[in-house]
């Protein structure tokens, strides 16, 4: 039995969760990152999705998951797979009705900033960075990891020239030698270590509790009118997971996450290797969606709002995360 078929057959379950409401669902548009290679996309390139609920899915690709939240506040986009935590944040903070349906993916090292080589700047020296310019993301994961690793060094961001950049414009920024330090992920990020280093190693960062992972979110609203259509796409979502766990399905995985991904094998396979993908079980113990990640939420909020990028968070954003569909996955795998 070939993956697909393996997959095809642990989807077939969700299938009928979705039931005939799937069968008669409108095609619906799923925003994703190109250069951020994750199991799903074998599901994604094979047909999965659509065979598990009922309709064709559309998707599209995106830079920064600020523009994800945007697109899904447009209702352009109905779901955003692996949408960074602090974007989501501070859509939800400004009032947007997201929610947090999974954790889509874990990795601390590959979410990061990366000084000019020429500079001579590492983690001991990282006071020199004041009245640097630097290229980041503005309300992103890349954002967060900044903000909190130059408050771990003690420098003073209001004397540095933060320019807002995605990563693709902040990787083009470092090659041309415009900006002294860039932040950002995936391929992006294997560009800017091209022309310098990081300060902190992801296990270093984990040790200051500055954590970097994702989620799938969407509309409150949207998710609840289609409850049955969100559980069979995290369900496919999961079993492709639960394959990838398996080096048995590399050969066959592999090549076709990377050529969806628009990466080569070599660095589709080492991007891979730093990312984490916790089972659904995991996901919704205390440690994720259970309270973990609705505190972390919060902290990343209050980090926001002491920088003066957003001017307040909620009280608590227990709402914003609803692991309902994922529990109705479960209950069908």
């Amino acid at each position: 039995m070939t993956i697909r078929n393996a997959l095809m057959a642990g989807a077939a379950g969700m299938a009928l969760v979705a039931g005939a409401q799937a069968a008669q669902a409108q095609d619906i548009t799923v925003g994703y990152f190109l250069e951020w290679p994750m199991p799903f996309q074998y599901a994604k390139a094979t047909g999965m999705y659509d065979e598990a609920l009922g309709t064709s899915v559309n998707w599209v690709s995106f830079d920064t998951g600020t523009a994800m939240s945007a697109a899904m506040a447009s209702g352009d986009v109905q779901l955003s797979v692996s949408q960074g935590v602090p974007p989501f944040v501070v859509a939800t903070s400004a009032g947007q009705d997201l929610q947090a349906l999974d954790v889509a993916v874990s990795y601390s090292d590959n979410d990061n900033c990366v000084v000019q080589e020429i500079l001579e700047i590492d983690k001991d020296s990282a006071a020199e960075l004041e009245g640097k310019r630097v290229a980041v993301p503005l309300g992103t994961a890349a954002h967060y990891g900044f903000l909190e690793q130059m408050n771990h060094f003690g420098v003073d961001i209001t004397t540095m020239d933060v320019v807002d950049m995605a990563p693709p414009d902040g990787a083009a920024a470092m090659a041309q030698g415009s900006v002294d330090m860039a932040c950002g992920w995936g391929g992006s990020l294997r560009r800017m270590k091209d022309y310098g280093n990081v300060l902190l190693t992801g296990a270093e960062k984990e040790e200051l509790g500055i954590l970097v992972f994702d989620v799938t979110s969407g509309p409150a609203t949207w998710v609840a009118e289609n409850s049955d259509m969100v559980a069979a796409f995290l369900g496919v979502t999961a079993e492709a997971n639960a394959m990838w766990a398996d080096e048995a399905n590399h050969e066959e995985m592999l090549p076709v996450i990377a050529k969806d991904a628009g990466m080569d094998e070599e660095a589709t396979a080492a991007t891979l290797e730093t990312f984490v993908f916790p089972p659904v079980e995991e996901q919704l113990t205390e440690k994720w969606l259970g309270g973990g990640a609705q505190d972390f939420m919060a902290g990343v909020a209050q980090v926001f709002v002491e920088a003066g990028s957003i001017d307040s968070a909620l009280d608590s954003y227990a709402d914003n995360v609803n692991t309902g569909p994922l529990e109705t996955a479960s209950s069908g795998m």
